[in-house]
């Protein structure tokens, strides 16, 4: 009797140094197996587009290192909403993460009871790239540069038209540009990015700030004059054409960014672990290659420098918004 107490005794003793053990696993070990099963990266957008492209091509580098599946999940709606809620309210295990660009930062300003807050419920893990957009007119207009569109626009306010979707990437462009150039168009509003390139060609629109890469075979048969591009810097693509701040509108860059987040909470080891990832899978040739086919320039980032990004875009859309009185769709 006495020799079972002491039996029990000692495996209840051995039972509780062995949880004490597992309770004292810090968030850097368990980092270190990262991940044990298959990750899923939420795309808030449809198939196709620029971020389930940059999305599924970053996953699959990761899968290659980590010999773990990373499984694109698109979940559409409310302009990207939807998935982004998805993340911000999955377990902080880095097993859920979103891939998602710029609208991350201008759509609280559009939808104010959106479900969740950004800067509080997302963790940035990384920036992967960037698209630059380009200034372009429809050759019939007499402006061969940014500084004599300004001239054009102050000259006959509301006169000049341009193309986009209402609260849209394409829209958005354009406010920033005249907000900051003291200049004012007139929206023509479509569903799409393509019907609207198109019109412009045509000459039923006038200008537009379009994604370089969708624009530069118009521009290279001269059915689109190309005025300026909207990074800070000069685009490989258009080695030729100035940025639109150097040649009118100092200050002014609008790029459409693409990155990787995760839930707020997710242990910082996790998050440090999927940055350096990323950060080698961009530095080889093979991702800079089909990137720069999608017309995506790559750039890295610390999840601190991301996070500044959102810091700095969320109150600078907010005011742009309110001030051209854009209201989400």
């Amino acid at each position: 009797m006495a020799l079972t107490a002491l039996r029990y005794t000692a495996a209840l003793a051995q039972l509780l140094a062995s949880s004490l053990a597992l309770s004292q696993v810090t968030p850097a070990n368990s980092a270190l197996n990262y991940p044990v099963k298959p990750v899923r990266v939420v795309i808030p957008y449809a198939p196709g587009g620029g971020v389930d492209i940059v999305g599924r091509l970053t996953g699959a580098k990761l899968g290659e290192e980590y010999k773990q599946q990373f499984i694109a999940d698109n979940r559409m709606g409310g302009g990207g909403i939807v998935g982004n809620d998805i993340v911000a309210k999955a377990p902080a295990d880095g097993y859920t993460l979103l891939a998602m660009n710029s609208a991350l930062t201008y759509l609280p300003a559009l939808y104010p009871k959106i479900p969740y807050v950004t800067l509080r419920e997302f963790a940035p893990i990384t920036l992967i790239g960037v698209t630059p957009s380009v200034l372009v007119v429809n050759p019939a207009v007499p402006a061969k540069s940014t500084r004599e569109l300004i001239a054009l626009m102050k000259a006959k306010p509301g006169q000049i038209n341009y193309a986009a979707g209402v609260g849209g990437t394409l829209h958005l462009a354009v406010a920033l540009f005249e907000d900051m150039a003291g200049v004012k168009g007139t929206l023509i509003p479509y569903k799409g990015g393509g019907p609207a390139l198109i019109d412009t060609v045509s000459g039923q629109v006038q200008m537009m700030i379009v994604p370089v890469v969708s624009a530069i075979g118009h521009i290279k048969s001269n059915r689109l004059r190309a005025l300026g591009v909207s990074g800070a810097r000069r685009s490989p693509m258009l080695p030729d054409v100035p940025t639109i701040a150097d040649t009118g509108v100092p200050g002014y860059e609008y790029i459409t960014w693409y990155g990787l987040l995760a839930p707020a909470a997710t242990p910082r080891p996790i998050i440090a672990k999927l940055n350096q990832s990323v950060a080698r899978a961009l530095a080889g040739a093979e991702l800079r290659e089909r990137f720069a086919q999608q017309g995506v320039e790559v750039e890295a980032s610390t999840p601190e420098q991301f996070t500044a990004l959102l810091q700095k875009e969320l109150p600078r859309w907010a005011q742009i918004i309110k001030a051209a009185k854009i209201q989400g769709e």
